[in-house]
């Protein structure tokens, strides 16, 4: 069990080093429509946290499955809200 987890903890840690440099080096110019792109990604996010909340295999997968689905929410609808004010800039007036 707590091999699993060491595993799984590693690459999490991994992951958040390589996430932060890539998109440490996207130019600002490219901010939105990869934001775009991002928050198709949070949708599918959203449905497997939804999954992994009901299936009611322990407290730990509800409390991480809830934790998952806030967290890809303020992503989608922080994305929304920043793409929408960008576009805003190009409409007339």
């Amino acid at each position: 069990m707590i091999e699993i987890f060491t595993n799984n903890f590693v690459i999490f840690v991994l992951a958040m080093f390589v996430g932060f440099e890539v998109i440490a080096k996207v130019p600002p110019i490219l901010h939105t429509p990869l934001m775009s792109g991002s928050n198709a990604i949070s949708g599918i996010t959203i449905v497997g946290a939804v999954v992994i909340a009901g299936l009611h295999r322990g407290a730990w997968s509800e409390i991480l499955g809830f934790l998952a689905v806030t967290f890809a929410m303020i992503n989608v609808v922080g994305g929304y809200r920043v793409t929408d004010r960008m576009l805003a800039m190009f409409r007339k007036k």
